[in-house]
């Protein structure tokens, strides 16, 4: 039986859930589709990592984010954004996926579960599913990873790991600190400069005093069982090697956006187009909302800053009922 709804929000995570908070409090009937657990890119994340931000640029409609420290950790957060969904009884419909969305009169969407109607569509999806992929052989073999989770894992192992943002970083000095042998291959000259400000001095010295290899100005060229091949400004160096950690960034979901007839631009940032007054796309009804909207600079959306698409998407779509 289909469902039918003034709005539906796809995505859980925090900015999801801002909209679902705005969209009850402003009396929309609506609900959030989550393909995974509630915050479920969050849920992924490394399991010590800790926030740039600080607890309050992390709250979502004033509700206060109380931490251990000033920059909580992923357990704090998950902790946090649970309690608000489940004591606001937040409609959440979790681990069932969007097959489809079709638009006519109104936005026809299938999941592997139900189907649903819905008169306005908020895609907050993030970009964590979509890994960016160093494309080169071996890049299949099991012992490559595109997400790191624990440094145990990694004990006693020769693990390369690719990249020199704060992801790349963390699992570097975790894992050196667990007893990995751990190689940086990094493909510009230096460690990059948005890792957090306390780590960064870190793994410089870690760098410096050799207990931490780091190749600059380097890319892996191919993985074999038991070794990789890194091409450096001097030529070809083969490293034994366990694992390899390609931590190079994430992307959104372009086709999925594509289907859904939003216009992407055509250079390599595919910006996708919406109205930044209402956060309303080209396509009418179809609203964007989170990091989505940066498309490949994923650098630019946080949920410190793009919370306020809830409230703004929400009050765009109110002012819509009331001139109908």
């Amino acid at each position: 039986m289909k469902q039918e709804f003034d709005l539906l929000i796809v995505g859980g995570g925090p900015i999801g859930i801002a909209c679902g908070l705005e969209a009850k409090k402003k009396g929309l009937n609506y609900v959030i589709i989550e393909k995974g657990p509630i915050v479920n890119s969050l849920f992924n994340y490394p399991i010590n990592m800790q926030f740039f931000s600080s607890s309050e640029k992390l709250e979502i409609d004033e509700i206060p984010f109380i931490s251990k420290e000033a920059k909580p950790k992923r357990n704090e957060a998950l902790e946090y954004y649970r309690r608000i969904v489940t004591s606001n009884q937040l409609n959440i419909k979790l681990f069932e996926k969007v097959i489809q969305v079709e638009k006519n009169q109104n936005f026809k969407i299938t999941t592997d579960k139900s189907n649903y109607s819905a008169h306005n569509l908020i895609i907050a999806t993030g970009f964590y599913d979509l890994p960016n992929r160093i494309n080169v052989p071996g890049e299949e073999l099991p012992k490559v990873s595109h997400y790191y989770k624990d440094p145990h894992f990694y004990a006693s192992q020769k693990l390369a790991i690719v990249g020199a943002s704060n992801s790349a970083i963390d699992a570097a000095l975790e894992c050196w600190r667990k007893g990995a042998e751990v190689t940086l291959i990094i493909r510009g000259p230096e460690v990059g400069q948005r890792v957090k400000y306390w780590v960064r001095p870190d793994i410089i010295n870690r760098i410096n005093e050799g207990s931490i290899k780091a190749y600059y100005n380097a890319e892996i060229t191919e993985i074999k069982v038991g070794e990789i091949i890194v091409n450096t400004p001097k030529g070809d160096v083969v490293l034994q090697n366990d694992f390899v950690l390609a931590l190079t960034g994430y992307r959104p979901n372009f086709k999925f956006l594509e289907d859904l007839g939003i216009e992407l631009s055509t250079d390599h940032k595919r910006l996708p187009t919406y109205n930044p007054d209402t956060m309303e796309s080209n396509v009418e009804g179809l609203y964007l909302a989170g990091v989505i909207c940066g498309g490949m600079e994923t650098h630019k959306w946080f949920i410190e800053n793009s919370r306020i698409h809830a409230p703004i998407i929400i009050d765009a779509i109110l002012k819509k009922q009331k001139e109908e």
